[in-house]
């Protein structure tokens, strides 16, 4: 009887994973099938961020004393592009973010991707690569996407472009392996979120904003004394005259697998040593100004036992900065140390559930290019400076339940001086006109700082119930409370997303979902009337109890193998046709569909 039982519930189960499959492929298969007439627009963030330099396009993960001969046959890629090989998701915004899927499928590395979609939309993707003799990798990437916008919405242009091109060299030696790469990218779009005033169609509301990047990496095989060292720099411009340059070096030395006295126990101490340059110049308004230096330095001791390990570290940074404005006659400056707590304990008891918790801190320079990337609708005159987290407590839980479950789950509170939020700009003079500049009707952003805390829970999930079948979720929360602001403005409470990759046909068919979910943001808005006793003004009003409304997005994509190195692909995006808001006045565009063909070789 037992036998006859447990044999029914595997064949239930089989049954159902089944049944979860076929429900995946018939709501896709649908959802293509509804979105033929529909419409939208398609971009992504193709600019490297300097926190995320490490992120490899192959997304293979750096391992040390790895042998050089093993490494020469397998090559590992420094492509620091922050983005996947293959143009698939982005979100419903202008400016979008990339939300590629990674199916876990063996791509060719070189290839050419070209599609149209409606919105006048024009995607050109390609990466081309060739491994020379000397164990030295050379290779080009570009990506070119472009969409006339808004026409149906907005009577001025609202057209978006984005160029981004990059070449890169990768070089292994017996000791070590050598990236170096040099960027190129232009973002051509229009300030169009305009809602407290009525202009003409023919205005210009064009901002254009070109960076120039060049980064170096050299990672030592072993972990002996000096384990890698990287250069970044970076030269941004807009066509409001901003310029802004980044420079930064660090180094990482270490010694690991030291022995020590306790049975079981290795030790591992590293250290960081580095320095950081900004420099922005703004040539419109205040004319802000602002030069900042760092230096840092952060040592740290591991101990291990199997997996669990205790870590004990701090953090030492030098700032020096220098600020001026046409409203001031001297420059201000400033020096200023600081000590930041690091500490780390993490108990792996068993593989389905590992406890962790600690304590961290830092530095964050919010330069004028960040903040273009969460906002790209920022006045060309800002105030700059560095978010300082004096400290910030986590904990958490992680771990794998089985083969087809794992989790994440952590809190944290944290105290912070100069938390970065964007606040809107009225209109900068009084005239009763509507011949302006692009900035000036209400239309632009500022960013703005608070001193506070913070609390947050991050929660990710993955389950693979098929070989051929990963779904995924996350959730943050973050609730910031502010001593010298009521609120902050444009951040949402919550963001949540949602995934799914699908396999099909030997691998010839790649489906995939990805779902947004973001709540309410407070914002500040305007009212802008013309004077009640002098016509030649207007009369701007500011209101604090705006909101821009939260969102769900949904996307779909598809690709099909029709040969070994041809591809056709098919991607929706806002399949729910919602166009809302990003930030006050600047609505998404509706649903959005795109195909092309994609070439490997």
């Amino acid at each position: 009887m037992y036998v006859r039982q447990t044999i029914l519930k595997k064949i239930i189960m089989k049954k159902s994973i089944q049944l979860i499959s076929l429900l995946f492929l018939g709501i896709s298969q649908f959802t293509v099938a509804q979105i033929k007439d529909e419409k939208l627009i398609l971009d992504r963030k193709r600019e490297p961020e300097v926190k995320k330099i490490e992120k490899k396009k192959t997304s293979v993960e750096t391992i040390k004393n790895y042998p050089p001969e093993e490494k020469a046959q397998n090559p590992v890629t420094y492509d620091l592009t922050n983005v996947p090989a293959v143009s698939d998701f982005t979100t419903s915004t202008i400016q979008g973010e990339d939300i590629s899927p990674q199916l876990g499928v063996d791509y060719h590395r070189n290839y050419l991707q070209f599609g149209m979609g409606n919105y006048g939309k024009v995607l050109f993707d390609g990466n081309v690569s060739y491994v020379l003799e000397n164990k030295t990798e050379v290779g080009a990437d570009a990506h070119v996407l472009s969409t006339h916008g808004l026409k149906d919405e907005y009577d001025w242009e609202s057209r978006s472009s984005r160029v981004d091109v990059a070449a890169y060299l990768n070089s292994y030696s017996e000791k070590g392996k050598f990236n170096a790469t040099a960027g190129f990218g232009s973002h051509d779009y229009s300030y169009y979120g305009i809602y407290a005033l009525q202009p003409a169609a023919d205005i210009n509301l064009n901002q254009k904003v070109q960076k120039i990047s060049l980064n170096g990496y050299y990672d030592f095989y072993s972990n002996e004394i000096l384990n890698d060292a990287r250069l970044k720099t970076s030269f941004l411009t807009d066509k409001f005259d901003a310029k802004e340059n980044y420079g930064g070096l660090d180094l990482n030395l270490s010694k690991h697998a030291i022995s020590f006295p306790l049975e079981g126990v290795t030790l591992n101490a590293d250290l960081a040593v580095g320095a950081e340059t900004l420099n922005t110049q703004f040539d419109i308004l205040d004319q802000k100004q602002s030069r900042f230096f760092e230096g840092f330095l952060e040592p740290k001791l591991s101990f291990y036992r199997g997996k669990s390990y205790l870590m004990i570290g701090s953090g030492f940074s030098f700032l020096n900065a220098n600020k001026s404005d046409n409203t001031m006659p001297e420059q201000v400056k400033s020096n200023k140390t600081y000590w930041f707590p690091r500490a780390e304990i993490y108990f792996a008891s068993s593989e389905k559930a590992n406890l962790y918790l600690g304590v961290d801190g830092g530095l964050q320079h919010n330069s004028y290019g960040s903040m273009l990337m969460e906002n790209p609708y920022l006045l060309s005159d800002q105030e700059i400076r560095p978010t300082e987290t004096k400290y910030r407590l986590y904990f958490g839980i992680k771990g794998d339940v089985n083969e087809q479950l794992k989790y994440d789950l952590s809190a944290g509170f944290s105290k912070v001086n100069d938390i970065l939020f964007y606040k809107a700009n009225g209109i900068f003079d009084n005239d009763n006109t509507l011949n302006r500049a692009a900035y000036n009707y209400a239309n632009t952003f500022s960013a703005a700082y608070g001193d506070g805390s913070v609390n947050e829970v991050k929660a990710s999930l993955q389950f693979f119930p098929l070989e051929n079948l990963a779904l995924d979720g996350d959730l943050t929360y973050n609730y910031f409370h502010l001593t010298n602001e009521e609120e902050v403005f444009n951040k949402p409470l919550f963001r949540a997303g949602l995934g799914a990759k699908y396999t099909m046909l030997d691998k010839k068919l790649l489906l995939g979902f990805k779902g947004f979910f973001v709540s309410d943001k407070s914002t500040n808005y305007f009212d802008i009337q013309p004077d009640a006793t002098d016509s030649s003004l207007l009369t701007s009003t500011e209101y604090a109890n705006g909101t821009v409304k939260g969102y769900a997005d949904f996307n779909l994509h598809a690709e099909y193998r029709v040969h070994n190195n041809v591809s056709v692909f098919l991607m929706g995006n806002n399949l729910l046709n919602k166009q809302y808001e990003s930030f006050k006045g600047y609505k998404v565009l509706g649903a959005q569909i795109l195909g092309g063909l994609k070439v490997s070789f």
